[in-house]
C-alpha cells in the first residue's frame, strides 16, 4: 500500500468510532469532504470498500471491522514510541493529555495548569473534561495519557494511584439550617439533586442514600453542581457535594453548608494511567501536585466547615 500514512489510519480510525462524517471531521479538525477524501484515498490503497455510505448511516465493511482493529494497534504502538522518547528524560516536556472528572475539574484543574506551568513551562496541557467512562475509554484508545477520577475504577489495564480523599457534605436552603442532619434513610423521603446518569458522583451519592439497597423515591437531575447548588438556593431540594467544590459552591445565595456526623459518605480521588506507559515516573510530579492541592483544598473547607 504505497503511500499509506499515519493520517489516512487516523482519520480512518475516528470515522469507525463515531461512524459519522460530521463528528469524525470535528475530531479530526478538518472539513468533512477533506475526510471523505482521505478515506477515498485510503479505500483505493486497499484495494476494497472500507464502509458503507448510505443517505443516512455509514457502516463498516467486514473489511473494515478488521481493518480497524489493525488501525488502532498501529496507531497505539506509535503513541508508545513517543511515551517512550519523552520517558528518556526526567522532565515533563511535550504535550500532556490530561482527562479530568466534571466533579475534580473546575475546582482543581486551573491550579494544575498552573503549578505545573510554572514548574515546566516547556509542557503543552491538553485537558479534557468527561465522565469516567469516557475517560477510561480513552486512555485505553491512547486519547489521552492520564486521567483524574474518583477511584476505584476497576479496569485490569489501568494503574490506580490514590492520591487523596474527601467527604461529601450536605447542600441545604439556608430555611433549613437549624434542623437535623438527615440520616441515609431519610434524605430516601427527601427530593434530592443529583447529577446526570453517567457521574460516578451520582452512583457514589445514591450509593450513600440508598444503603440498604432500597431506592431514592424523589430524584431531579442538572448538569453540573453549580447548577444543583442553584436549585437548592431556590429552595427545590437538596444536595452532595464534594469538598473541593465548597469554597467555589458555597458562594450562591439562600443555600446552608451541613457536615454529615456518622456514616460520612467520602471518596478517593485519584490518577489512572495506562499499564504499559513508560511515563510513570515522569507522572509523580502530577500526582505531588493534584496530592497538594486537594489536601490544601480539604483542609481549608475543614477549617470553614469544623
Amino acid at each position: 500500500m504505497n503511500g499509506l500514512t499515519l493520517k489516512h489510519l487516523r482519520y480512518f480510525n475516528a470515522l469507525a468510532k463515531h461512524l459519522h462524517f460530521g463528528r469524525a471531521s470535528e475530531e479530526c479538525a478538518i472539513t468533512q469532504p477533506a475526510l471523505s477524501i482521505q478515506i477515498k484515498e485510503l479505500e483505493a490503497m486497499v484495494g476494497a470498500p472500507l464502509v458503507e455510505r448510505t443517505s443516512r448511516h455509514v457502516r463498516l465493511t467486514a473489511l473494515g471491522e478488521d481493518f480497524v482493529d489493525r488501525t488502532r494497534s498501529i496507531l497505539a504502538s506509535v503513541e508508545e514510541l513517543d511515551d517512550l522518547v519523552r520517558s528518556s528524560t526526567q522532565a515533563l516536556t511535550g504535550r500532556l493529555r490530561l482527562g479530568v472528572i466534571p466533579t475534580v475539574a473546575p475546582y482543581l484543574l486551573p491550579g494544575i495548569a498552573k503549578a505545573l506551568a510554572a514548574a515546566f513551562p516547556e509542557v503543552d496541557l491538553q485537558p479534557r473534561e468527561a465522565v469516567t467512562q469516557a475517560l477510561v475509554e480513552d486512555l485505553l484508545e491512547h486519547r489521552l495519557d492520564a486521567a483524574l477520577v474518583a477511584l476505584p475504577v476497576s479496569e485490569p489495564r489501568l494503574i490506580e494511584t490514590p492520591l487523596f480523599e474527601e467527604e461529601f457534605v450536605l447542600v441545604r436552603s439556608e430555611a433549613d439550617a437549624q434542623d437535623p442532619i438527615p440520616s441515609p434513610d431519610r434524605l430516601l423521603k427527601m427530593r434530592l439533586l443529583l447529577l446526570e446518569e453517567g457521574h460516578c458522583f451520582r452512583d457514589q451519592a445514591l450509593a450513600f442514600c440508598a444503603i440498604d439497597g432500597t431506592p431514592v423515591r424523589d430524584v431531579m437531575e442538572g448538569s453540573s453542581l453549580s447548577t444543583l447548588v442553584q436549585m437548592v438556593g431556590a429552595g427545590i431540594g437538596l444536595t452532595l457535594i464534594p469538598e473541593i467544590a465548597v469554597p467555589f459552591e458555597a458562594r450562591a445565595s439562600g443555600i446552608h453548608i451541613a457536615r454529615f456526623k456518622s456514616d460520612v459518605p467520602r471518596r478517593t480521588i485519584g490518577l489512572v494511567m495506562r499499564r504499559t506507559s513508560p511515563m510513570a515516573e515522569q507522572f509523580d510530579v502530577i500526582n505531588d501536585i493534584v496530592r497538594n492541592l486537594g489536601a490544601a483544598r480539604v483542609a481549608e473547607v475543614a477549617q470553614l466547615y469544623p
